[in-house]
């Protein structure tokens, strides 16, 4: 099996971490693990993750051949001790399969989380079963994810079994709701009909 070719990932993509240090004499690292599949978008996609994460929160960041991590850390113009886990999400988003416009989308705003789970954690599923349920929650070409996003307001990756959303926390629970529905499953009429009540009552609040 021929390896990727990552002569041109290192320098200056991926500059070395020095190991300097917060104004209070500490320093915080992550680490987040890239998995192979994602190994060709992060490097199409490297400088628009490298952009954010260097000059916006001011962290250091490089990839890791020999571990394949993206490593993260502070250093002397790091303002908010913050920054570096709102990084660590952001490449955690991208590294689960969202786009990085979406995951980006951690960065700029406070109030958005990720949340992951499985499908065999809803309903114990094994062989066919489990791949009509993955096929119920996808639909044909996708139309199901699609309007479950667009009604919840939220962004969903499914990854054979797994399952991530990606929004507010009322919209992750709308969207999780109607995941689980689908799981279990009820009809897609039905599920769109209780997302859209849910919806339009959200908007009544308001």
């Amino acid at each position: 099996m021929k390896l990727m070719d990552t002569s041109d990932m290192k320098r200056p993509h991926f500059p070395p971490i020095a190991a300097e240090k917060m104004s209070d004499g500490t320093k915080s690292i992550r680490r987040i693990p890239v998995p192979s599949n994602r190994y060709t978008p992060l490097k199409e996609n490297w400088l628009k993750i490298y952009t954010p994460i260097v000059e916006h929160l001011k962290l250091q960041v490089r990839f890791n051949l020999k571990t394949r991590n993206v490593e993260l850390q502070t250093c002397k113009d790091t303002v908010d001790i913050g920054a570096i886990q709102k990084a660590a999400d952001f490449v955690k988003a991208f590294v689960l399969g969202f786009s990085v416009d979406d995951s980006l989308a951690l960065v700029r705003l406070d109030d958005l989380f990720l949340e992951s789970f499985q499908i065999t954690d809803v309903k114990r599923l094994k062989g066919d079963h489990l791949s009509r349920a993955i096929g119920r929650v996808a639909g044909s070409g996708g139309r199901t994810k699609f309007t479950i996003e667009n009604v919840t307001k939220t962004r969903i990756v499914l990854a054979d079994i797994n399952v991530h959303i990606l929004g507010s926390y009322q919209n992750i629970r709308a969207a999780r709701t109607a995941i689980c529905s689908l799981i279990l499953g009820s009809p897609p009429s039905k599920v769109y009909g209780n997302m859209r009540a849910v919806a339009s009552r959200a908007v009544e609040r308001l």
